[in-house]
């Protein structure tokens, strides 16, 4: 099972990605963990990406391109993989079609999360971080709070807003993904591969329409 997740930031693909990649035992390549990693790691590639993670910008298609590609080589991708966070673009949905007909494999299906702006800006802008990185424990003003503000439950450390979860940041993210990622929808349109989801309502009832449009696919 190979599937490609898209849809607005905020809309729970991160969530649903691990649930669904348990379930279907495929490797979940998140292109957004892939990132956060090296820029804390600090390196050139991190150090590269920073500011563009920061403003809310689409990190480079050359960049995204390469980590993608290595990253669908490994073993664990053999047997199937869920892509979280990528392609972003037509250019890096070109690519990937490119990179998987060398590994002689194809996609099974695009799943869309569709989810209102406002709803968007409302669930990121109230997530908190854990400046632990050995916890990164997530937290969420109205949804998950901390039982002592600004601190994190299970270690204490200091809770803090991503510079990338900031009202304007998200408002910038939003525009983006209309701009080019909606065009990569069109892209997939036209291959039959679509499937659209409502992403508004609990985990367990987005997560049990991604499972029912998946069956519904087979495998």
């Amino acid at each position: 099972m190979r599937l490609v997740f898209m849809g607005p930031p905020g809309a729970g693909k991160g969530t649903q990605a691990k649930r669904l990649c348990d379930s279907l035992r495929i490797a979940h390549v998140s292109t957004g963990d892939m990132i956060r990693e090296r820029i804390r790691a600090g390196t050139p590639v991190g150090l590269k990406v920073q500011p563009f993670v920061e403003s809310g910008g689409l990190v480079p298609d050359p960049i995204m391109v390469d980590l993608v590609s290595e990253r669908l080589a490994e073993p664990d991708c053999a047997t199937g993989f869920l892509l979280d966070g990528f392609p972003r673009t037509q250019p890096q949905a070109e690519s990937l079609t490119r990179s998987l007909a060398k590994l002689g494999r194809q996609l099974k299906a695009v799943i869309v999360l569709e989810v209102p702006d406002d709803e968007v800006v409302g669930r990121l802008s109230g997530r908190r971080t854990c400046t632990n990185p050995n916890c990164q424990a997530n937290y969420h003003m109205h949804t998950i709070r901390p039982r002592e503000v600004g601190k994190c439950d299970r270690c204490g450390h200091p809770l803090v807003q991503r510079p990338d979860d900031r009202p304007e940041a998200i408002r910038t993210r939003l525009e983006n993904y209309h701009r080019q990622t909606e065009e990569v929808a069109k892209y997939y349109h036209d291959t039959g591969l679509v499937r659209r989801v409502v992403g508004v309502g609990s985990v367990d009832e987005v997560h049990q329409r991604i499972r029912d449009v998946i069956d519904a696919t087979g495998r």
